[in-house]
């Protein structure tokens, strides 16, 4: 079984900063693809930011210019850096990954997070 935990939330005012990460543990194979995800109240969960296994990354356009993802794999953690932070950008964040479990045979999982809160107010 593989758990995902982030961490790094909190209060922040706006144009601060904050870093986010998330950290895999349990049977893990690999880690492939690896997104972050956020959801406001009221709101749909948004994808924010993806990274595959060969640090390949995309953003939303919401978010371009100011986040930044990046993963340790001797870790096996990812990382949001979240820069100019705005009202906008409150909402829980979440950790979602594809993970190769070992076994037989190997397994491939999508698995998400627990959240993180992120609050962006004066």
């Amino acid at each position: 079984q593989v758990q995902l935990v982030e961490s790094g939330g909190g209060l922040v005012q706006p144009g601060g900063s904050l870093r986010l990460s998330c950290a895999a543990s349990g049977t893990i194979f690999s880690i492939n693809r690896v997104g972050w995800y956020r959801q406001a109240p009221g709101k749909q969960r948004e994808l924010v930011a993806t990274i595959s296994s060969g640090g390949s990354t995309n953003y939303a356009d919401s978010v371009k210019g100011r986040f930044t993802i990046s993963r340790d794999n001797a870790k096996n953690t990812v990382y949001l850096q979240m820069n100019s932070l705005k009202p906008e950008d409150t909402a829980v964040y979440y950790c979602n990954a594809d993970v190769r479990t070992m076994g037989v045979p190997v397994r491939l999982d999508n698995y998400w997070g627990q959240g993180t809160q992120v609050t962006v107010s004066s």
